[in-house]
């Protein structure tokens, strides 16, 4: 059975780090594009950042850029969302999703293009 199972969230205060796991169980992560989708409470889930099957390729949504880092362990077979400067607007739920029938050079960054997700991990950012 394909799974993915996400882990790291928590309680963070602002300007904190979090890193959140996403591991693959049944299947290897390598070579499938992974993305990271933020469920604000009340709002749409939402494309946070992304990889490529290659790795060579990421995206971030603006709001991100250069405090969120997403990076892959293909020996863990975990894809990681490494965040910081944590912002109260980060609260929320984070889920990973993965798909292997893109290009492998080619980021893909919508909900709609992916078939496997996990169960999602809350974050909370909050003094």
């Amino acid at each position: 059975q394909l799974q993915l199972v996400e882990s790291g969230g928590g309680l963070v205060q602002p300007g904190g780090s979090l890193r959140l796991s996403c591991a693959a169980s049944g299947f290897t992560l390598d070579g499938y594009g992974v993305g990271w989708f933020h469920q604000a409470p009340g709002k749409e889930r939402e494309p946070v950042s992304c990889i490529s099957r290659s790795d060579d390729s990421t995206y971030y949504v603006d709001s991100v850029k250069g405090r969120f880092t997403v990076s892959r362990d293909n020996a863990k077979n975990t894809v990681y969302l490494q965040m910081d400067s944590l912002k109260p607007e980060d609260t929320g739920v984070y889920y990973c999703a993965a798909d292997g029938s893109f290009g492998v050079d080619y980021v893909v960054c919508g909900d709609y293009a992916y078939d496997y997700w996990g169960q999602g991990t809350q974050v909370t950012v909050s003094s």
